[in-house]
């Protein structure tokens, strides 16, 4: 009885079918992909490479005191980045918080028929119109709409709630809040694009199936859409917060420039990126390495972040497929 050839039999098969200028076209495409992917990572290298050489003589000379010690002080060489770090932080996941629920109830109601066409076309522009606005326009947004919007409530909360930490401080101007919601306001069309993308992609089998056995509308949303679009609305979340790490001037006019470490979400406070783009029109010789330190620090802060978000993507399928199993 004859044997039927091998898969790997079959594709080298496959391959000398096809003409021979496909195939070098194919290889030499295939071979400058490869050449882009390692470029960008070369590139990255490249930047920490003369991030990390120009800011030696900082670490060298503060060390790990830099990045657990407060007091920033140019005056006297004095210099911490400790509520920096806690601000930078602190503000995003605040931000990515709230765009992560507007945005994903935005993506449900342009994807699931929740809407008239012509409003959902509407909500679907306005989404991507808010890409393009420049950060400064949204500082200036946030001092002239947010800050006086939300300053009612904030007193209100402040007056009858000071005994939680959260409130324990009166909104008198520029805070951590009024940064944070405007920051979720310019990560919205990220977050809102991707999921939008990974909702849609869902089939309309599993809908259908789901429909058949019983299912109402918003089961089938909760128990089989989002469940299987999980991956890439984490992947939104992702690129969200990564951005919010790095939004530097509408963070630098909104949350108040203050060097302290506190909860209080209507306290300023400050952020690495808005403590680069205030110090360092004004550094001098010997803070530009203690600014490329902050800067290193950042990067590394948003690589980590990135790095964390991909390793719990690929596992996302894995844990899927045993919740199916069991």
């Amino acid at each position: 009885m004859s044997q039927l050839p091998s898969t790997q039999g079959v594709c080298k098969l496959a391959e000398l079918a096809i003409p021979k200028a496909d195939r070098f076209w194919d290889s030499a495409f295939r071979r400058i992909c490869w050449l882009a992917a390692g470029s960008m990572i070369l590139l990255m290298l490249l930047m920490l490479y003369e991030i990390a050489y120009k800011a030696s003589p900082a670490i060298k000379e503060y060390g790990l005191g830099f990045i657990t010690s407060s007091t920033w002080d140019a005056s006297r060489e004095q210099y911490g980045i400790l509520p920096e770090i806690w601000g930078t932080i602190y503000s995003s996941l605040i931000a990515l918080v709230v765009a992560v629920i507007l945005g994903l109830c935005i993506a449900i109601w342009l994807t699931q028929q929740l809407l008239p066409q012509k409003l959902e076309w509407a909500l679907k522009t306005v989404i991507e119109l808010l890409a393009s606005i420049p950060s400064v326009v949204f500082g200036l947004w946030g001092i002239f709409v947010v800050i006086p919007m939300i300053r009612p409530m904030a007193g209100w909360l402040n007056e009858n709630f000071s005994w939680i930490p959260f409130f324990r401080s009166p909104l008198s101007g520029p805070g951590l809040f009024p940064a944070s919601i405007v920051l979720a306001i310019m990560i919205l069309p990220t977050i809102t694009a991707i999921s939008r993308d990974a909702i849609a992609s869902v089939p309309n089998r599993l809908r259908e199936a789901a429909f058949g056995l019983g299912a109402t509308r918003w089961e089938v949303i909760t128990k089989v859409v989002l469940p299987t679009a999980s991956r890439g609305i984490w992947g939104a979340v992702v690129l969200g917060l990564g951005r919010a790490l790095g939004e530097t001037m509408a963070l630098a006019m909104l949350v108040g420039n203050s060097n302290q470490l506190t909860i209080a979400i209507f306290s300023p406070a400050n952020t690495l990126a808005a403590l680069l783009a205030n110090q360092f029109p004004e550094a001098n010789e010997q803070q530009g390495p203690v600014l490329l330190y902050v800067a290193l620090v950042l990067m590394m802060i948003t690589l980590g972040v990135n790095m964390l978000g991909s390793l719990v993507l690929y596992g996302l399928p894995t844990k899927r497929k045993k919740e199916l199993a069991a």
